[in-house]
């Protein structure tokens, strides 16, 4: 395939970016800064921001598949940027994708599009976006997603949804960095009864997915206008996996816990107080925030395993191996 990967400097699409090129695919790597990453890899690097129609509708020239895996995530920050990055930029995506003959759309969202604060247990595709949203992130995704898949054999273009959840290993330069960041700084604290269950998926499993579906889209294919959920097939305990990741890094695991209700009251009056004093850091805690660290959240993937044969081929006990690997270097 001739593809272009937005976001091609971020933890997912470098990943994704360097199975392409294994595979003998031709890469055109779209990020907003240059990646000394990228250069080493060799393909052809192109910067600049897809909030930019014409940017974006030249990257889209001359490629078959799009990988559109460049967002922004956060559970803080004002509309205008969550909806430029997330959600204007999609649309730009999908015009250059029709301008330019593209047939191929892979977006990569997140399981987030579909959460209210509830637990969601075992759930599949079917599960609806909430009629609430509890942060900007997953409302700007959603809106995304659904111009995505409307777009689905509009001008010729097949389009699908990827939603890999909490995606981790070696390399990543927010998720565990942050989190063993909070632990060096007492700032951990268990929410809920600490045994709430999760889902996750290793980066080289959810990179695996965006190509296999890639490879299945095609028109009036199963794939065609659905989204998946992505994630290791084995949910875990949410903090007995965070007291393992601390211990990896030679960190003690978490000792101090805090009520689901006191989090959300608390994550409630942190957000008031932010957004009446304009305080643009993000707080220590958010009613979404709680709620991701005290609900269960793990999906059914048996519709990615039938439509485009995605299996996670690296086990999460491997994937913790390559972790430690690299956190006993730094």
């Amino acid at each position: 395939m001739r593809a272009l990967v937005t976001g091609a400097g971020g933890f997912l699409g470098l990943y994704l970016v360097e199975q392409l090129l294994a595979r003998g695919d031709q890469v055109r790597a779209l990020a907003r800064q240059r990646y000394p990453e990228l250069d080493r890899v060799g393909v052809e690097a192109v910067q600049g921001d897809l909030r930019d129609a014409q940017i974006a509708a030249d990257a889209c020239r001359g490629v078959d598949v799009v990988f559109h895996a460049a967002g922004v995530a956060g559970i803080w920050g004002p509309w205008s940027h969550y909806y430029g990055i997330n959600t204007q930029a999609t649309e730009n995506v999908i015009a250059g994708c029709r301008r330019h003959g593209v047939r191929k759309l892979v977006f990569t969202s997140s399981p987030s599009v579909t959460f209210d604060g509830g637990d969601q247990i075992g759930v599949d595709e079917s599960v609806p976006y909430p009629e609430r949203w509890l942060c900007h992130y997953p409302h700007t995704k959603a809106l995304a997603e659904q111009q995505v898949l409307r777009a689905n054999g509009q001008e010729g273009l097949s389009t699908c949804a990827l939603r890999p959840h909490l995606i981790w290993g070696p390399r990543d330069r927010h998720l565990i960095p942050r989190l063993l960041q909070r632990a060096r700084c007492g700032q951990l604290r268990r929410v809920g009864d600490g045994t709430n269950l999760i889902d996750m998926v290793y980066v080289e499993n959810a990179a695996q997915a965006h190509w296999q579906a890639a490879d299945a889209l095609e028109p009036g294919s199963p794939v065609a206008g659905r989204a998946y959920f992505i994630t290791q097939g084995q949910p875990v305990n949410c903090w007995q996996w965070i007291d393992e990741i601390l211990t990896l890094a030679n960190l003690p695991p978490v000792s101090k816990a805090i009520s689901f209700a006191a989090a959300w009251r608390l994550g409630a009056i942190f957000e008031a107080t932010y957004r009446i004093c304009r305080i643009p850091s993000e707080p220590r805690m958010t009613r979404f925030l709680a709620a991701q660290l005290a609900r269960h959240h793990y999906f059914d993937i048996r519709r990615a395993e039938a439509d485009f044969g995605y299996s996670p081929q690296i086990a999460t006990v491997e994937g913790m191996r390559r972790l430690a690997a690299e956190l006993g270097r730094k």
